[in-house]
């Protein structure tokens, strides 16, 4: 008899329970969905811009290529590059991919009416406003947190010394 066989019938059913709790729970990756459905995600992902932050990973990966090529071979610099950019320019297509991905992503995510109206929103002029500005409030708001922190940590430790010293603790 294999090793595996020999599990008592308590942990055997456990396992067989966890495994079918997986299956259950996770997404499907075969998930198909209707043409309307990945159609309004990719308007959504379009007007959004969600996907625009990926259009630099081929440039980079290339150019950290060439960088790394051309300090091996610095006297080929001239061929590497050539080489290295045609590679990028035949990977380019490939990008289609990533919108697919993150299409089903977005299809799996919400409800075609859902992406519907995102993608109404982002098409939008308060939408449009609201891309444009989204970069200038996160850095602000960073920037307020961290001022709100500063004076909450400053704050903390007045009130836990004045405490400690009435405690006798200090």
């Amino acid at each position: 008899m294999r090793p595996f066989l020999k599990l008592s019938p308590i942990v055997f059913s456990i396992a067989l329970a966890t495994a079918m709790l997986f299956v259950a729970v996770l997404p499907s990756a075969a998930q198909e969905f209707s043409e309307s459905h990945i159609a309004a995600a990719k308007r959504a992902i379009n007007a959004s811009n969600s996907t625009e932050r990926f259009d630099d990973i081929l440039p980079t990966i290339a150019q950290n290529a060439k960088a790394e090529l051309i300090r091996t071979r610095p006297d080929q610099e001239l061929q590497i590059t050539t080489i290295v950019d045609e590679a990028a320019l035949a990977l380019a297509p490939r990008r289609a991919d990533l919108e697919n991905e993150v299409a089903e992503l977005f299809a799996r995510t919400f409800a075609e009416d859902e992406l519907n109206t995102i993608a109404d929103f982002y098409e939008s002029e308060v939408g449009q406003k609201f891309l444009r500005e989204s970069p200038i409030l996160l850095r602000e708001m960073n920037r307020s947190s961290q001022v709100w922190a500063n004076g909450v940590r400053r704050d903390l430790a007045r009130m836990v010394r004045e405490k400690l010293t009435e405690a006798g603790l200090q």
